[in-house]
């Protein structure tokens, strides 16, 4: 059974970061994108950062220059930096990985920014 889990997440004051890591169970090789969604109370759970298995990357808009997605095949694990953090920046934030038939989805990670 393929599982995904996150950590990293917490509570942290504008303008800090924080780094989430998704660790799987099986070789992220197997996966031909791993990302990042996010969802705040009240709203809809949308892309923050994808990764393919080639290394391309695509962020929101809302994210780009301050957040960085990296993966780590030895360690089966990707990650997410988080700079320059503000509080709308607050949601739970979900692993996510595209298999060749299913979709793979963490249990979420909360990140709070504090203003």
């Amino acid at each position: 059974q393929v599982q995904l889990v996150e950590s990293g997440g917490g509570l942290v004051q504008s303008g800090g970061s924080l780094r989430l890591s998704c660790a799987t169970s099986i070789r992220i090789s197997s996966f031909s994108d791993m990302g990042w969604f996010r969802q705040a109370p009240g709203k809809q759970r949308e892309m923050v950062s994808v990764i393919t298995s080639g290394g391309t990357t695509n962020y929101a808009d809302s994210v780009k220059g301050r957040f960085t997605i990296s993966r780590d095949n030895a360690k089966n694990t990707v990650y997410l930096q988080m700079n320059s953090l503000k509080p709308e920046d607050t949601a739970v934030y979900y692993c996510h990985a595209s298999g060749l038939i299913n979709d793979y989805w963490g249990q979420g990670t909360q990140v709070t920014v504090s203003s």
